[in-house]
């Protein structure tokens, strides 16, 4: 059983930056892809970048050149860091892993909460 847990998220003023981090620990050498996700209330859970065991990323359109997903396989970690933020990007931030196999993402971070004032 993998558990994600999110950190890093906070308040921060529009222009700013922001990097979460998201700790995987248990079995994830069978992870195929890590996604982070956004959800504010009301709206459905958004995609917002995925990155892959072998390094490949891919990013929603709202968030090319700004955002950026990485990982560093020895911490077991994937990061968002997130630049020249706006008040549209607030949200609760969620970390998600998709297994082998697996068409979805199954596993899930508690989230956390990112507030850009204007």
């Amino acid at each position: 059983q993998v558990q994600l847990v999110e950190s890093g998220g906070g308040l921060v003023q529009a222009g700013g930056s922001l990097r979460l981090s998201c700790a995987a620990s248990g079995s994830s050498f069978s992870i195929n892809a890590m996604g982070w996700y956004r959800q504010t209330p009301g709206k459905q859970r958004e995609l917002v970048a995925v990155i892959t065991s072998n390094g490949g990323t891919n990013y929603a359109d709202s968030v090319k050149g700004r955002f950026t997903v990485s990982r560093d396989n020895n911490k077991n970690t994937v990061y968002l860091q997130m630049n020249n933020l706006t008040p549209e990007d607030t949200a609760v931030y969620y970390c998600a892993a998709k297994f082998r196999g697996s068409q979805d993402y199954t596993n899930w971070g508690q989230g956390t909460q990112v507030t850009v004032s204007s």
